[in-house]
């Protein structure tokens, strides 16, 4: 039985690792919007409010280590976990810790590893106050 809810918006320009995560991730109850690159993902954040965003680093318009580094920068987004699934060099690894990455996952990944990488970073977000006032009353401490 699925223990982990939450949104992941999962970032890619190949379809087929988006449905691959999709499928991973929907079958442990987590709901996921997906975009095609890190442009269309800079448009949808806001609108989608996720909880983890998952990001390949070779991307068309605009490539995952840079809308890691806007996203970071962005006060609406800069508590967002990040995640770069991808098959990702050192010197690609050294830039994603620079502008706050949370984890890697080389492609190709394993899905219950994946599953486990976002289970964990959505858990530990969501365990903290987000700074917007309702991550208390969605823990329940609220209104009593």
């Amino acid at each position: 039985m699925p223990s982990t809810s939450g949104r992941v918006l999962v970032v890619d320009d190949n379809k087929v690792i988006r449905q691959l995560i999709r499928v991973n991730l929907e079958l442990e109850g987590i709901e996921v919007v997906t975009a095609a690159d890190g442009a269309e993902c800079l448009e949808v954040v806001h609108q989608v409010r996720p909880d983890l965003i998952t990001l390949d680093v070779v991307m068309p318009r605009l490539d995952g280590l840079r809308t890691a580094g806007r996203l970071r920068s962005d006060p609406r987004t800069a508590g967002i976990p990040l995640v770069i699934v991808s098959a990702c060099t050192q010197h690609e690894v050294d830039s994603g810790l620079d502008v706050g990455v949370d984890a890697f996952l080389a492609k190709p990944f394993e899905p219950q590893e994946l599953v486990r990488v976002v289970q964990s970073l959505i858990d530990s977000s969501t365990g903290r106050v987000r700074g917007s006032g309702d991550a208390e009353a969605a823990a329940g401490h609220a209104g009593s």
